[in-house]
């Protein structure tokens, strides 16, 4: 089987946690035999739909990771962001049927929480952006050979 393609989408917000899952993430991508084709850097988890649907356009990615931590403030805004952010890609992953992993932790989360998240958010996005590109082409080549799909596994 090729390998598959991963971008990565990276805020730049809260860089302290943010390049420690990027560079978490890229090294378990590469430990789990995927490719990581596209990286970009935005200013923050809000800005990400946007590029995420510029890696999605390309035929070099098969299915994008989004890393950030939307950490707690004074006000509400961290669940704005986190929610806005959060159907917006889903609504992407449906209009390319591409897999987007949604590595953004928060929202309500201080910055301990963020650090403590670092490890296992990373290696499940990546995770996820694998085991739904697995799962769609099983689909697509089930769907091809014309024969019943039961359980996708």
């Amino acid at each position: 089987m090729n390998k598959i393609r991963i971008g990565i989408a990276v805020a730049d917000f809260n860089n302290d946690i943010t390049l420690s899952m990027f560079h978490e993430s890229k090294k378990y991508a590469q430990d789990q035999s995927a490719k990581v084709t596209c990286v970009c850097f935005v200013p923050g988890v809000f800005d990400m739909p946007l590029i995420v649907e510029a890696m999605l356009k390309k035929k070099s990615v098969d299915a994008v990771v989004t890393l950030g931590a939307v950490i707690k403030g004074e006000t509400g805004h961290d669940k704005v962001i986190a929610h806005n952010t959060a159907r917006l890609l889903g609504d992407l992953s449906l209009k390319y049927c591409k897999p987007i992993a949604l590595g953004i932790t928060g929202p309500e989360m201080t910055f301990e929480q963020a650090k403590d998240r670092i490890i296992p958010v990373s290696h499940h996005s990546v995770n996820t952006a694998i085991s739904m590109v697995k799962k769609l082409k099983k689909i697509k080549r089930n769907r091809l050979k014309n024969k019943d799909i039961g359980i996708i596994d």
